[in-house]
C-alpha cells in the first residue's frame, strides 16, 4: 500500500500508487507522469523508496535520474533489503531527504506488511457480527442475516483487503459460504480460503471447495480426520493439511505460521465461529478485532456467542482493545481495535 506525490510550490504535479505485485512502484508512476516537471520538485512517498532489484528495478535510480531535489518519506521500509539503504542512496546523490512525517499513519496503512516482514507471520484480524446481546446465530443455528446491507458490504470490502479468509467447520456446515469478496452480485476477489476442520467433516459439495479461486482451499485437520476423506478432498481440488494440536484440535498457531511462509500471504481474516475465535484469542494470534453489532436481540442460553470456550474468570482479565474506532452502518455499529499481543487464558 504505497503512494507517491510530486509537488512544487504547494501544487501537485503528479501522483502514483503501487497497483499490484510485480508492477512498477508508486514513485515510478508519479515520476513518469510528472516528466520534466519532477526536476527540482519534492517527492512525497508513504514508504522509503526501494534500492534493490526485486520484481522491479530500484526506485532510487528512477528518483535520482528524475532530478527531484527533495524526498519526504513517511517511514523507513522494515524490509532488511532496504531499511535505510534507500534513504542513504538518495543522500549520496545529494538529494535532500526527510523521514518520519506521518509515520504512525504510514505504518497503520501497511500494518500487515510490517508484521509479515518483521516476524514472518501474517497480520490476523478477527471479524465478527453479533446481535446486541452477543449472539452470532439463533439457538437453531440461523445467522442470516444479523447485520444489514451496508454492514455486509463493509464485510465484503474487508475480505477484499485480506489475502486469506479463515472459518471453522461449524460455519461451513451451517451457512455453506463461498468466502469470496463481492460487490453486489459481482465477485471482485477470491482470497485463499482456509477451513479449520479437526475431524474432516467438510461436505464435499461445500461451496468453499469450488475450483473458481486462484488457490486450492486449505482444509486444516488433525489425525482424527479419516484418510479416505483427505483423499476425497484432494480429488475435489482442496489442500488438506494436518496440524495436530492439543485435545484433538487443530494447532491454530502452527496453521498461522504455515500461512506466513506461503510467499506473499501477509494478512488473514478470521470470520468465525465462536470456537475458532476463542482458539485464536487463546493462542494470542489476533492483532485486530472488527466487531459488528446489530441492533437486534436474539436471546437464548443455547444461542452461540462470538467467543466460545471458558473465557476469563475475572473482569480484570478481560481483553482490552486499544486505539478503538467506532463507525455506523445504517442501524449497525462497527467497533475496531487492536489487542497488542494479549490473549485469553487456556481453557
Amino acid at each position: 500500500m504505497a503512494g507517491a506525490v510530486v509537488a512544487r510550490g504547494g501544487r501537485v504535479v503528479a501522483e502514483g500508487y503501487h497497483p499490484a505485485l510485480g508492477k512498477p512502484h508508486a514513485e515510478v508512476f508519479a515520476l513518469q507522469r510528472a516528466g520534466a516537471g519532477a526536476r527540482g520538485a519534492t517527492l512525497y512517498v508513504s514508504l522509503e523508496p526501494c534500492c534493490h532489484h526485486g520484481r522491479t528495478p530500484p526506485c532510487t535510480d528512477a528518483i535520482i535520474r528524475s532530478g527531484v531535489a527533495r524526498v519526504v518519506a513517511a517511514a523507513i521500509d522494515p524490509d532488511p533489503r532496504v531499511s535505510g539503504k534507500g534513504i542513504a542512496a538518495l543522500r549520496r546523490a545529494r538529494i535532500e531527504v526527510e523521514v518520519g512525517v506521518l509515520e504512525a499513519e504510514a505504518r497503520r496503512l501497511n500494518e500487515a506488511y510490517w508484521k509479515h516482514v518483521t516476524t514472518g507471520l501474517p497480520f490476523v484480524t478477527l471479524k465478527m457480527a453479533a446481535s446486541l446481546d452477543g449472539k452470532i446465530a439463533t439457538r437453531a443455528g440461523d445467522s442470516r442475516w444479523i447485520t444489514g446491507d451496508s454492514a455486509r458490504a463493509a464485510a465484503h470490502r474487508l475480505r477484499a483487503e485480506h489475502d486469506a479468509v479463515m472459518v471453522g467447520i461449524g460455519t461451513v456446515i451451517a451457512d455453506d459460504p463461498e468466502l469470496t469478496a463481492r460487490r453486489g452480485e459481482r465477485v471482485v476477489k477470491r482470497p485463499l480460503r482456509v477451513i479449520v476442520d479437526s475431524r474432516g467433516r467438510v461436505p464435499l459439495k461445500a461451496k468453499v471447495l469450488d475450483d473458481a479461486a486462484d488457490h486450492p482451499t486449505i482444509v486444516a485437520v488433525t489425525g482424527r480426520a479419516p484418510a479416505t476423506k483427505l483423499d476425497a478432498l484432494r480429488r475435489r481440488g482442496a489442500e488438506p493439511l494436518v496440524f495436530e494440536g492439543q485435545d484433538g484440535r487443530v494447532d491454530i498457531a502452527a496453521l498461522i505460521a504455515h500461512l506466513g511462509r506461503r510467499g506473499d500471504l501477509r494478512s488473514v481474516l478470521i470470520e468465525g465461529g465462536g470456537s475458532l475465535a476463542a482458539s485464536a484469542l487463546r493462542a494470542g494470534l489476533v492483532d485486530k478485532v472488527i466487531w459488528f453489532i446489530a441492533a437486534v436481540m436474539v436471546g437464548g442460553r443455547r444461542a452461540p456467542t462470538g467467543v466460545e470456550g471458558d473465557g476469563v474468570a475475572r473482569m480484570a482479565d478481560a481483553l482490552p482493545l486499544e486505539d478503538v474506532k467506532v463507525r455506523r452502518f445504517g442501524r449497525d455499529i462497527m467497533i475496531e481495535g487492536y489487542l497488542r499481543g494479549r490473549c485469553l487464558p487456556a481453557s
